[in-house]
């Protein structure tokens, strides 16, 4: 193979034409800023990378930074109480990088205008010292030729800034994040470069765009849920959206409210391997459904990655094995507290962290069963369990020594057992976005109740459309609900982010 020999290293270094750091008092403006100063850097490193492409001189590298906002503060404002977010602990000086302000503009001019209201002080915009890779800088769907490597004779890296892991990770969240002295504390719980990266993870994962996900998120490890979801979905365009404006296929495959064609996109060769689905609302405020399979391990990845959309509620819709005599097949599970046995998280949020239940979703799911069902009271305690749900990372348990499995199951007072609705928790409590769960005994593993083939389908056949519309009544009771009260102070820690 032959061996490339590059010049010496490069000495010039281009960078986009700067803007001076300016103060802003309105968020709009403050945020229109944000977009015209990130436009202006991505696309310097486009048009950058495209001129390389085309021949151009390659003794220079190219960077560009992503926009900052910053905002100091001298005093401790007397902020209401009952606000989960949108106010810093003391004074001091806070910033945080951003990213993607067209995508994240309406949730920016909340968060902006939330400090602007409750401090009293200008936020700053300008350069920060965090580089842009250029691999985040080409617009969705772009695609890059791979013939191009042929004709950039240098390594990319000597060229441009490419994602660095050493800093994308999550100690703001983790709550493990030590400032360095005299620098800015962070504003919001993520940084830009992570979020980068999730964002296109999502693409990845779902084969729908970012863009298309929602504020209100369902969770379920069978396609069975997904199946009635589209069903719904297309029955409600059909018929003019019901309020809904669009739903959208993996693919971004698009069907406007009014219409039973789709719209654009193309249907994946291969499913991703976590499947998306959404039914849009004005504001981003409609149900995007994911299909995360079985396992801790898919739970945890596509939480990490939409929980940098700041979601208002998640949602886990699926099936359990109920451990009591009194539990029947069809049963529902109602979670209000969690045994972490999937260790997926333990490196993240110690064991020893309790996953409190969350008033409003309790409640939002159990008038939503009563709804449904046309049982209340003690009736429907006869479908219907609260209680402590199991999750464990290994799905043939019963095939090992029972004895300590079942002990501790029976110590921890379980009712029913999964392999994703803790990790879901979890991670809900980790990035401080609402969550809740609602199981459907599907099988009886301790008592020899197993499901045969044709007992199976007409299991589905009867449960899974019931279930899934409880599930889609609760996110529109929480829809209805201000998001100042939905994020729970539950959820927050000592020291927090201003940004929700």
């Amino acid at each position: 193979m032959e061996k490339r020999i590059y010049p010496d290293p490069i000495p010039v270094v281009s960078t986009p034409d700067a803007f001076s750091r300016r103060s802003f008092t309105d968020p709009v403006e403050a945020v229109r800023q944000l977009k015209t100063l990130y436009e202006n850097r991505t696309a310097f490193l486009r048009d950058s990378f495209n001129s390389l492409a085309s021949g151009d001189d390659q003794h220079r590298r190219f960077r560009a930074y992503y926009p900052e906002v910053r905002m100091t503060t001298s005093s401790y404002a007397h902020i209401d109480s009952r606000l989960a977010y949108g106010h810093v602990a003391g004074p001091g000086e806070y910033s945080t990088t951003i990213t993607r302000p067209d995508l994240f503009e309406n949730y920016l001019i909340e968060q902006l205008g939330l400090l602007m209201r409750n401090h009293g002080v200008p936020i700053t915009i300008g350069d920060s010292e965090t580089p842009i890779p250029l691999h985040f800088a080409f617009l969705e769907g772009t695609y890059v030729d791979g013939d191009i490597a042929e004709v950039i004779q240098r390594p990319l890296r000597d060229l441009f800034d490419v994602p660095d892991l050493n800093t994308t990770d999550d100690h703001i969240s983790n709550g493990t994040y030590e400032p360095v002295p005299g620098e800015p504390l962070p504003l919001g719980p993520f940084t830009a470069q992570r979020i980068d990266y999730s964002l296109h993870r999502l693409a990845h994962y779902t084969a729908t765009t970012p863009n298309h996900f929602q504020n209100f998120v369902l969770f379920t490890n069978y396609q069975f849920y997904i199946d009635e979801f589209c069903s719904v979905a297309r029955n409600l365009m059909a018929d003019g959206g019901g309020g809904y404006e669009a739903f959208v296929e993996p693919g971004n495959i698009i069907t406007p409210a009014g219409s039973s064609h789709p719209e654009g996109g193309a249907t994946p060769i291969r499913m991703p391997q976590m499947p998306a689905y959404h039914l849009k609302k004005p504001g981003n405020n409609g149900i995007t459904m994911v299909n995360i399979g079985v396992g801790p391990s898919n739970a945890k990845t596509i939480t990490d990655h939409i929980a940098v959309l700041r979601p208002h509620v998640w949602l886990m819709l699926g099936h359990c094995a109920g451990l009591r005599t009194s539990q029947a097949l069809g049963d529902y599970v109602l979670a209000h507290a969690y045994v972490r046995e999937d260790h997926v998280l333990d490196d993240d949020l110690p064991v020893w962290v309790p996953i409190p239940a969350l008033a409003e979703v309790q409640v939002a799911l159990e008038e939503a069963v009563a709804e449904v069902t046309g049982l209340s009271g003690y009736d429907l305690k006869r479908i219907m369990r609260t209680g402590t749900v199991a999750t464990i990372d290994n799905r043939n348990w019963e095939l090992r020594d029972q004895r300590g499995p079942v002990q501790r199951l029976s110590q921890s007072r379980a009712i029913a057992l999964d392999m994703e609705s803790a990790t879901i928790a979890a991670n809900g409590f980790r990035f401080r976005v609402p969550y809740g769960t609602l199981l459907c005994v599907s099988d009886k593993p301790l008592h020899g109740e197993l499901k045969l083939p044709g007992m199976a389908t007409e299991f589905y056949k009867r449960q899974v459309a019931q279930h899934l519309t409880i599930g889609l009544r609760a996110l529109e009771k929480l829809g209805q609900m201000p998001s100042e009260r939905l994020h729970s102070r539950k959820l927050r820690s000592f020291s927090e982010t201003a940004f929700l």
